[in-house]
């Protein structure tokens, strides 16, 4: 079976950043926003780009923000269905963020961003769009502007991590070259990892021979089909209800749900997408980077079940079991807080059943002694002053 390293590489990671940035920022409603315009509202649109100016930091601080929180990549929309680009089109239009106020190619900034700390740049591409009139009109002939816009993506900026592509769906009986495409890739970045987002109705749909990892759109990750090649897997995950940001959506995940969805991920050896829509000056919400520093603070201590795992064959009840090298790791959700009975619920010993010969079992967190009897684990809540609600089991077999 072939064996593409880089893939395996992309697996370890374990953790990223989505980012959903464009034009659609300024306005505030969402990355679909232009989609739900009309007449006079939706050409209003196309002049937004006289108010896209960004801050001079932005992706320093956006970085920053996404290498605090644990993320070992970050993929930014570079392009997305409004057909706005953050790269200087070279010449394809003007309807880029050059030709902006904000005067200049973000996506260089971005990526400088990334290498100066250590993170890996992927850049979201969108297939389908809005604003180029060929889209409807003329397919082959935006077939042609789209591999264009990949030529310049993969020539102009280094090595990348990868291309997330979105929006096959929309034309489901158009012929998308996608030979021609990803050769495109290939030819310059050839150890770049091609995603292809099959949408919602598709989850966990491979595609395409060269796809390399299938994608899991806020839906449940499973084991990926290697049965021709070994594949990754990814899912994506929004903190409210919007992509891109949206200043009325108040409907927030909350930090012990978004961290259950993330030890879900690598339950399956998928890596977990958690998006971030910043403001229209590049800027992140309060409550938006406030959410990934608490994931990053539950990441430092258990960052042994994130990085560098794979799944195993050994199972548990109540709990989920994962393998770093000779040690595993048993994933334990909805573990309470020790405190006073009268103002506090918590169960009290509950037991993890395992059907394995355990050694040197301890607790992740604090590295104490996890006790282990007649094939079970006991486990005890948090110490009153620590609630990370998930906790983890690390320990050998014998």
């Amino acid at each position: 079976m072939e064996t593409r390293q880089y893939v395996y590489d992309f697996e370890k990671a374990g953790f990223g950043m989505f980012v959903h940035f464009g034009l659609y920022s300024v306005l505030g409603k969402g990355e679909w926003a232009l989609s739900f315009l009309k007449g006079k509202k939706r050409e209003d649109y196309f002049k937004l780009p006289a108010k896209f100016k960004v801050s001079k930091n932005w992706a320093k601080n956006l970085v920053l923000t996404a290498k605090r929180a644990g993320c070992k990549y970050i993929t930014l929309t570079t392009r997305h269905h409004d057909g706005f680009s953050l790269y200087d089109a070279a010449g394809l239009n003007d309807f880029d963020a050059p030709h902006s106020a904000a005067g200049r190619d973000l996506v260089r900034e971005f990526v400088d961003a990334c290498n100066d700390a250590g993170i890996v740049p992927f850049f979201y591409h969108t297939l389908l769009d809005w604003y180029n009139e060929d889209f409807e009109k003329d397919f082959p002939k935006y077939i042609d502007y789209l591999v264009k816009s990949i030529e310049i993506l993969c020539t102009r900026y280094g090595k990348i991590g990868g291309l997330w592509f979105d929006g096959m769906w929309s034309k489901p009986n158009e012929n998308w070259q996608e030979d021609r495409i990803y050769s495109t890739i290939r030819k310059y970045q050839p150890e770049a990892m091609i995603i292809n987002n099959t949408g919602l109705s598709e989850l966990g749909k491979v595609g395409h021979k060269e796809i390399d990892s299938v994608t899991f759109e806020r839906g449940k990750p499973a084991y990926v089909d290697n049965s021709d090649r070994h594949r990754a897997g990814e899912m994506c995950q929004i903190l409210n209800s919007h992509w891109g940001y949206a200043k009325n959506d108040v409907s927030y995940k909350s930090v012990p749900e978004i961290i259950g969805d993330l030890v879900d991920c690598r339950k399956y050896g998928c890596n977990f997408l958690l998006n971030v829509g910043p403001k229209g000056d590049g800027t992140l919400k309060k409550i938006d980077s406030g959410i990934f520093e608490e994931v990053g603070k539950w990441i430092r201590y258990n960052k042994n079940v994130i990085y560098d795992i794979k799944p195993c064959d050994i199972k548990a009840e109540n709990a989920d079991i994962v393998q770093a090298g000779e040690y595993y790791y048993a994933i334990v959700k909805n573990v309470s807080m020790s405190a006073d009975p009268n103002v506090q619920r918590w169960q009290e010993n509950a037991k993890i059943k395992i059907d394995a010969p355990v050694a040197d079992a301890v607790w992740l967190d604090n590295g104490r002694k996890v006790p282990f009897k007649n094939g079970e684990f006991i486990v005890v809540p948090f110490e009153y002053g620590t609630d990370m609600s998930v906790r983890i089991i690390k320990f050998r077999l014998k």
